[in-house]
């Protein structure tokens, strides 16, 4: 996407807001006019004033209130003229924030399990603000270099043509030369926001797991990995920056030989009497506002190159394509009975290495089944198909015979409670928490929840008990409260079908057997999916699944697969 194209799409998302863009458009002019009627009133000021002891004091008096009195009025418009703008660049930040948050919630798990978080929330952040300074500076400093230079022209075509022309063949050379530096700069700017959003990522990483850092003595690696990248934002910054910033200098040069030539001129046109000297005066003041313009704008090249660069990452990831459209008029899933079939479907994340491959299983309703195996041998690639989380490459997957790709995604995950392995929590309380699939439940409703996943009693302990208030890492709970709280989760939810992913890695023994007989009351009757490298949690499984390479390669009851010898039993056998 080129510098055009992305300047266009932001002007979709201002074209939104035309009353406000009118009225900032309103007060630019109004602004601009009293800045332009000044020089013409200095001017007559000046004529006013013909030698010593010859100035008409009334008429400079009256000149100079009236004087005051038109700056007065173009302040207050140009105050106007900056409080719209700042309307309009935050309601377009506003507007664009809420649809990159909207993408990323549609976008497959491929998109979050391929970019590192903290460059994701770079965007967000970063290269928002980028964009909001570019409008600010950008869109007024533009609204008002065109009037002021369209104005000022104007005038010095009335004051003295031959100087005007004087005047308009420097602002080539003031163009051309900011042109020159800006196209070697704004390489640069991309570069910076792309080294910006990985050293965000990079940092994120290093805070999340500072526990494994100083565990593992890796304080100096991770530091010297922070100033490589640190230092390599450091350059590109810098040299983004120095070259951007030549323009302003640069343009200013050509505008002050200008200015020097049409001095002289005008000054020889005065001494020949076909020019006052308050004309003179003004004209100089005009020359001045015709140049301000191209001086402000490649003064704030700079904040316009970073913002295009940002917008062009925001844009990148709004062009990505969301999961897989919905059937026109997909039926909603219903509490269904729940029996799942996997017919033939095969997957791979990359296509040169396929991981599941001519894949079929057909669980019966109310069938308790644990999947083991390997890291890696497709367990969990198994359970993000079910989910639709990924899309199969061929063949299909049913439930109560109906093909879930046939199915509305939301209906379909209402049907699965899952625990994972990983944690989540956000910023609320611990009710608020527990109640996240269930916000209408009731507080006894909570309590029960809580009592069945064994949480209760620490809760209790808390400060505030379910009041409490946790951060959104849970930093002030341990892994296995957490842990707790999302099994408390899923069964407030209370889904008719179940995934767990190493729900109860995290918790100690005793804790794990009273889980275990909460899991087993809340199973009965529900097709349960549970993945476990602890082989006793899986023991009560009506059938047990020994997965390699993405293959089923055993399945029975944890007593016929031990007496088979097979990979089962060496892995069950390997604990001992």
């Amino acid at each position: 996407m080129n510098n055009k194209q992305t300047w266009n799409r932001l002007l979709v998302y201002m074209r939104q807001y035309r009353g406000i863009s009118l009225a900032a458009a309103i007060f630019a002019v109004l602004s601009v006019v009293a800045s332009l009627v000044g020089p013409l009133l200095i001017g007559r000021a000046v004529d006013f004033m013909t030698g010593p002891g010859e100035v008409d004091f009334p008429a400079v008096l009256r000149l100079l209130g009236i004087l005051a009195a038109v700056y007065f009025i173009g302040s207050f418009f140009g105050w106007l003229l900056t409080y719209y703008t700042n309307r309009l660049a935050y309601r377009t930040i506003y507007d664009m924030r809420s649809e990159l948050f909207d993408k990323l919630n549609v976008l497959p798990l491929k998109f979050h399990d391929n970019h590192p978080q903290g460059d994701s929330i770079s965007r967000f952040v970063n290269d928002m603000d980028a964009v909001s300074d570019g409008l600010l500076q950008g869109f007024s400093t533009l609204l008002t270099g065109v009037i002021t230079i369209a104005g000022a022209v104007a005038l010095m075509l009335y004051i003295s043509p031959v100087m005007t022309v004087v005047v308009l063949l420097s602002a080539p050379a003031s163009f051309y030369v900011a042109k020159y530096i800006t196209q070697r700069s704004q390489q640069l700017f991309r570069e910076q926001a792309r080294i910006l959003g990985g050293l965000n990522g990079y940092v994120e990483e290093m805070v999340v797991g500072q526990k494994v850092v100083t565990a593992y003595g890796f304080e100096e690696r991770a530091f010297a990995d922070f100033e490589r990248q640190n230092n390599e934002l450091y350059q590109t910054g810098m040299k983004s920056q120095f070259i951007g910033s030549l323009s302003n200098p640069s343009t200013r040069l050509v505008n002050n030989i200008t200015f020097s030539v049409i001095a002289m001129i005008g000054s020889v046109l005065v001494i020949m009497n076909h020019l006052s000297v308050g004309d003179l005066s003004s004209f100089l003041i005009f020359s001045t506002l015709f140049a301000k313009p191209f001086n402000e704008i490649t003064g704030v090249v700079t904040q316009l190159q970073s913002a295009t660069a940002s917008a062009q990452r925001i844009f990148t990831t709004l062009d990505l394509e969301p999961e897989r459209p919905e059937a026109p008029g997909a039926p909603e899933m219903g509490n269904g009975a729940g029996t799942i079939t996997f017919n033939r479907i095969s997957f791979a994340y990359s296509r040169d290495r396929p991981l599941i491959k001519d894949f079929s299983l057909e669980v019966k309703p109310g069938t308790r089944v644990a999947i083991v195996g390997q890291t890696g041998a497709g367990k969990t690639t198994l359970v993000n198909l079910l989910m639709r989380f990924y899309e199969v490459d061929s063949g299909t997957i049913a439930i109560d015979g109906v093909n879930i790709n046939t199915l509305t995604r939301d209906s379909l995950r209402r049907n699965f409670g899952m625990v994972l392995q990983e944690t989540w929590l956000f910023g609320g309380t611990i009710k608020e928490n527990i109640a996240y699939g269930r916000a209408q439940a009731t507080d006894e409703e909570v309590v029960a929840a809580a009592k069945a996943a064994n949480a209760h009693s620490f809760i209790k302990r808390l400060p505030e008990g379910y009041d409490t208030k946790i951060s959104a890492s849970g930093d002030n709970l341990s892994q296995g409260q957490k842990q707790l709280l999302t099994i408390a989760r899923v069964m407030l939810a209370d889904p008719p079908m179940l995934i767990l992913d190493e729900a109860t890695s995290s918790i100690d023994t005793l804790t794990e057997v009273r889980i275990q007989k909460a899991f087993l009351a809340m199973m009965a009757g529900r097709t349960s999916f549970v993945i476990a490298h602890r082989l006793s949690t899986i023991r009560e499984a009506d059938v047990i699944l020994f997965m390699k390479d993405g293959d089923i390669v055993e399945s029975g009851t944890h007593e016929q697969l031990l007496a088979t010898g097979g990979y089962y039993a060496g892995l069950y056998n390997s604990q001992f």
